[in-house]
């Protein structure tokens, strides 16, 4: 192809380029951005053309290094929208996979490793470093909005029609992160299963690994079967799942040892304490818990509490994710101390004041959207009814409160929470849904999502999905429809 000169382009001034014009994507390595720079641009071939990938270095304050990829499908593939993925964890790699996604769905796609190298479970690189703990909360993502558009532009002559963010976990955070910071930025946004409690999140699970750490407390997998079969016959009328969370109640107490117990058949009173602090959370000053913990029904699924809670076993209690994050998160974020022993740290009133300062950086919690409603902006959020990692209960008080400072906010945001569902994905539970398909039509062709259609990663199951607080129940034909939740009883 003929090599354009890109002078105009990438003052982002250019006159209008004619349609279907496109810059050479090697001629992209030449591109100026404000303190970033190309550092390589060249095909990547996709199932259905190729995209023009482009490596992204942005250095806004001396000590950042934030790393960006860029991925442009090429001609007819591009299907002239752009959307951004978030991150995992603490992130330090580049959502690749995320992204190839994406751009093999036609879209420009972009994502960051959030400024920091890492494996998504060390927050080492963040001691001493302030502004990479401002790149990793906020500054990255703006980032790599920034140079993403510039480089459409460059390639295609124009921008996107449309930009859109769409991240779980620590990408759902990131989403509600720019959603609030950022409310220009995108058109639409899928928030799932965010962790934008951060801190919150971080002191409620630190709460639940030393009541796990007392002597006797530990729940082995035997005991999370216990627990789960236990609630599923409480609140599950012999299903896989639970159907309605909110009007379940299940005690652990109800398997506390009695005399002449057969062994493995019950818990200990350690046990049975542990077991409220997972699904209570941290108790405040008064008793009430200050962040809902988890809801029950999924203890003893692969991917469910060992993997984030209780580890494979006591011996490996400690490689728990939400173990090891939450014990990098207090060391590196919040006290600045390599040795900080988070399973004898004060959970009192004292955390919330020393967290502040990291919650002013990595929390998303600001209910007030009305710059994003007003930009036009579109929110879906979700969250899986048996995340053992981010509390379900969260994204609901993030509703509520949203609700409580704006009204109606059925305009513009949608919240589904999925029952039977794990973190992100996976579950008893059916809880697959294209939620950037659905934003696209509702950003493009003004169709509001109302109930939707979750199916199984595998087989041909399904669940209808009502936007919360809609349950979905029998319709007394042979199907089911939404209606309004039972009270918890």
């Amino acid at each position: 192809m003929k090599r354009f000169i890109l002078a105009a382009a990438m003052a982002l001034a250019a006159a209008p380029v004619a349609a279907n014009a496109e810059t050479d994507c090697a001629d992209l390595a030449a591109l100026k951005m404000p303190h970033a720079e190309v550092t390589s641009a060249r095909l990547e071939t996709l199932a259905n053309g190729s995209a023009c990938r482009v490596s992204v270095t942005s250095r806004p304050t001396p000590t950042s290094d934030i790393r960006i990829e860029v991925w442009i499908p090429v001609g007819a593939a591009w299907n002239g929208k752009f959307v951004q993925v978030g991150n995992g964890g603490l992130a330090g790699a580049i959502p690749v996979a995320q992204i190839r996604l994406r751009a093999e769905a036609g879209y420009a796609a972009a994502g960051t490793d959030d400024g920091h190298v890492g494996n998504g479970r060390t927050a080492v690189w963040a001691l001493g470093y302030p502004e990479k703990i401002r790149d990793f909360g906020t500054r990255s993502l703006k980032e790599t909005a920034d140079a993403a558009k510039a480089l459409i532009r460059a390639q295609k002559g124009d921008g996107p029609s449309q930009s859109y963010f769409a991240g779980c976990s620590a990408g759902g955070r990131e989403a509600l992160m720019m959603a609030q910071r950022y409310p220009t930025v995108f058109d639409g946004i899928v928030a799932g299963a965010p962790a934008n409690y951060n801190t919150l999140i971080t002191g409620g699970r630190a709460y639940m690994q030393q009541m796990l750490a007392r002597p006797g407390a530990y729940l082995a997998r035997d005991d999370l079967q216990l627990l789960q079969d236990a609630a599923l016959k409480t609140c599950a009328a012999g299903g896989a799942f639970i159907r309605d969370q909110k009007a379940c109640r299940f005690d652990p107490g109800v398997l506390q040892c009695k005399a002449g117990a057969a062994p493995g058949s019950c818990l200990t009173a350690p046990q049975v304490a542990a077991a409220r602090a997972l699904y209570t959370g941290r108790p405040g000053p008064n008793g009430r818990s200050l962040f809902p913990g988890y809801t029950p029904g999924a203890e003893a699924m692969p991917g469910g509490y060992q993997a984030w809670n209780t580890g494979a076993s006591m011996e490996t209690f400690a490689e728990s994710a939400g173990h090891t994050i939450s014990s990098q998160f207090m060391k590196y974020f919040i006290y600045g101390d390599p040795a900080f022993d988070f399973l004898k740290a004060d959970l009192g009133p004292r955390y919330d004041r020393d967290s502040r300062k990291a919650a002013a950086e990595l929390d998303a919690v600001n209910p007030d959207l009305r710059p994003f409603k007003a930009h036009g902006g579109k929110l879906i959020q979700y969250h899986g009814w048996n995340d053992p990692a981010i509390p379900p209960l969260g994204s609901i008080r993030y509703h509520d409160e949203m609700r409580g400072r704006m009204g109606d906010t059925s305009d513009f945001y949608r919240l589904y929470m999925v029952p039977g569902m794990l973190h992100c994905a996976g579950g008893a539970g059916p809880g697959r849904v294209d939620y950037l398909d659905v934003l696209d039509r509702w950003v493009t062709k003004r169709e509001a999502p109302q109930s939707l259609i979750a199916r199984a990663d595998a087989g041909d199951e399904t669940q209808l999905l009502c936007p919360y607080p809609g349950v979905a129940r029998g319709d007394g034909k042979g199907g089911q429809a939404c209606a309004a939740p039972k009270p918890k009883g």
